[in-house]
């Protein structure tokens, strides 16, 4: 496919700085583009790389020197670059509608219209599914849940009995919805297994990467609200509550009976211990340890978390104690005072 760079302008209501006449043939960052790519520039830091680069046309929100050039005026570079990536890939061969031979549903299942059920996939009995959903081949759905419109599970997800799914959520390959919590009761020297007999509601427009986890409630649900994004390898415990438009990344851990405001953001490998709130818009830094609860618009750092600007100040400091003991040592030898390690 290409297109002329004023074609693409209109596509994303740009404005043309330059050769409006420029074929472009394809899309691509600014590492690796080529002759006839459009890219885009987001970052003032980022213009002296276009230059440099191969592309021909930038997307970008200021204009600047482009040595010749041709850039794209818009209000957000980012996003109409995506929309004219969407435009040169064009839309995905359909997956064959209805049940495929190979997969097996329960005669109490109900499939909606538009919903693709592909090989070697399970439904199980009086579970529901939408309409214009993918259900990959390897996904195992149990028994009566209920599952929305626009639902894509890829391969090999688990959805255990009982759960729910709204509409427009996306499941990555091998994740695992609804396995039992982690409860155990010490009775006479043994780990006496506490029955999880909740369930995993998962609102609409969510995301989860490839490889979580979400263990149901012990006797109620583990929510997961509207809008919520879940990176690849993240455990939720049960009991949870999630809230709208959460940002959970990599190998992230929330321990059991947590609960979350809205906008709340957890960075990678951060934990969070059982029975914490956060409120709205915190932020928990990189590899952080949560172990108490975090007001609005706090933002947490270090092991066991606190304020990231004490963390930060506390950082500086452990950086400076060689040179704080050398300066002890060189101090106790004027005063003639002995040296203990």
């Amino acid at each position: 496919m290409s297109a002329k760079v004023r074609d693409i302008a209109n596509l994303i209501s740009g404005k043309v700085i330059g050769n409006d006449s420029v074929v472009i043939s394809g899309t691509s960052n600014l590492k690796y583009a080529d002759f006839g790519h459009i890219t885009f520039v987001d970052n003032p830091k980022y213009e002296k790389q276009f230059i440099e680069s191969k592309a021909q046309v930038a997307v970008c929100q200021t204009e600047f020197d482009s040595h010749g050039k041709t850039l794209i005026l818009v209000n957000d570079a980012l996003l109409s670059f995506i929309v004219i990536v969407e435009h040169f890939k064009g839309k995905p061969d359909p997956y064959p509608l209805g049940v495929d031979p190979l997969a097996w549903v329960s005669s109490t299942a109900k499939i909606g219209a538009g919903t693709s059920v592909l090989p070697f996939a399970r439904i199980g009995n009086n579970s529901t599914i939408g309409t214009d959903c993918i259900i990959h081949g390897g996904v195992s759905i149990g028994r009566n849940c209920t599952l929305g419109n626009n639902i894509v599970l890829h391969p090999n997800v688990v959805i255990y009995d009982d759960c729910i799914i709204g509409d427009h959520v996306t499941i990555h390959a091998n994740s695992v919805i609804g396995a039992d919590g982690f409860g155990y009761k010490l009775v006479d020297g043994i780990h006496k297994k506490i029955p999880q007999t909740g369930y995993v509601e998962i609102e609409k427009h969510v995301e989860i990467g490839a490889g979580s986890t979400i263990d149901r409630g012990t006797f109620g649900p583990t929510r997961i609200c509207e809008g919520t994004k879940v990176d690849n390898l993240v455990q939720i415990g049960h009991n949870c509550e999630i809230g709208k438009h959460n940002l959970l990344v990599a190998q992230v851990g929330i321990a059991g009976s947590c609960t979350t405001g809205n906008y709340v953001v957890v960075a990678g490998q951060a934990g969070l211990a059982d029975h914490v709130t956060l409120a709205d818009e915190v932020v928990v830094g990189a590899r952080s340890a949560v172990m108490r609860t975090a007001g609005k618009g706090e933002r947490l750092l270090g092991i066991p978390a606190r304020q990231e600007r004490d963390e930060k100040r506390i950082l500086i400091r452990l950086n400076q104690l060689p040179d704080i003991f050398r300066d002890i040592k060189k101090i106790k030898k004027q005063l003639n005072i002995p040296d203990e390690e």
